[in-house]
């Protein structure tokens, strides 16, 4: 197996969380080129049906499409949709289980939001 991915997780899965990455990072604009299967499979040293399947993921969620015989692209507003679903994602799989933790615990709003800021602040070991 390949040094960039978790052994827990589909590896195409990893090659989609990757390329959308990129988008969500701004390494890769709207209409920019992905970079071709070929390049990915000897990068990452996995085989093209793995890549493929990772890819075309992307292209049937309207973030990536193919321009035949040239490649495969960013989509417009590719990096807006993919925030929106991350956002949507951190809410129920971070946010929700947090206030929901916070209201066993009795603790307010603000004593939430103070922990979050000095959990921010700290760059120690100190929780």
């Amino acid at each position: 197996m390949s040094v960039f991915f978790d052994e827990d997780k589909p590896i195409f899965k990893q090659v989609k969380e990757k390329i959308e990455d990129q988008i969500v990072n701004r390494q890769l604009g709207e209409h920019e080129q992905v970079p071709s299967t070929t390049q990915m499979v000897k990068f990452y040293k996995v085989n093209h049906i793995t890549i493929s399947k990772g890819i075309n993921l992307l292209v049937d969620e309207g973030i990536i499409y193919k321009k035949r015989g040239v490649g495969m692209f960013v989509a417009k507003n590719a990096r807006y949709r993919l925030l929106r679903k991350r956002k949507k994602t951190f809410t129920t799989e971070y946010v929700l289980p947090l206030v929901e933790e916070a209201e066993k615990l009795g603790l307010s709003d603000k004593e939430v939001i103070n922990m979050i800021k000095k959990v921010k602040e700290c760059e120690c070991d100190e929780f």
